[in-house]
């Protein structure tokens, strides 16, 4: 099963005491500084725990599905998530 965001606003708000609302607020800001940073270019760690950056993509010859044409799939960015080393001990566990 996958945990959704309101069930993880839920469960931290139970854990740190604070409302749901206020936990929300700081979720939305984080995810907000993530966009911010990651779109400039800039790579946000969390030692231990996890990284994120952004990826530059070559362009490329695609093939479309239905016809088989050959296509040319423009250069672009992609986001790369690597998880640290407590995320990884926790998950071995």
């Amino acid at each position: 099963m996958a945990m959704n965001r309101s069930e993880l606003v839920a469960a931290v708000a139970e854990k740190t005491g604070n409302s749901q609302v206020a936990v929300n607020g700081v979720l939305d800001s984080v995810f907000d500084v993530f966009v911010e940073q990651i779109s400039k270019g800039e790579k946000v760690s969390i030692p231990g725990w996890m990284a994120v950056e952004r990826t530059d993509r070559a362009a490329r010859t695609g093939r479309n599905p239905q016809t088989g044409e050959a296509i040319q799939i423009p250069a672009g960015h992609s986001v790369k998530l690597t998880a640290g080393s407590k995320l990884k001990a926790a998950v071995a566990k």
